[in-house]
């Protein structure tokens, strides 16, 4: 199935913590914090200004960024689950973590 956001809505796949702290101890599922950290997968084609111009994103598919814990409206496709956010909802890029991320 194929996704495009609205406007300036951005689909978000988490990218889940590791269960394990540094120092070997196991975290069980009930006591895991919500990610906070997330992969691109779909862009909206931008905000509308009041007089009417779209502006595009910031952000663009591939990015890894970091957003609000309690932020956006988590919807399951396919059988997957994924978050829908606003841009504005969006704290930062993290830089040269794409490659790394994916393969965690």
């Amino acid at each position: 199935m194929n996704f495009r956001p609205l406007h300036d809505r951005v689909l978000i796949k988490r990218i889940e913590q590791e269960n394990k702290t540094s120092g070997g101890i196991i975290i069980p599922e009930t006591a895991k914090e919500k990610p906070i950290q997330g992969e691109i997968v779909a862009v909206g084609a931008g905000a509308k200004a009041d007089d009417g111009t779209v502006r595009p994103l910031d952000v663009s598919v591939g990015d890894v960024v970091l957003y609000g814990k309690w932020s956006g409206q988590e919807i399951k496709l396919d059988g997957e689950n994924y978050l829908i956010v606003k841009e504005s909802d969006i704290m930062g890029v993290l830089e040269g973590a794409g490659a790394s991320a994916k393969a965690a």
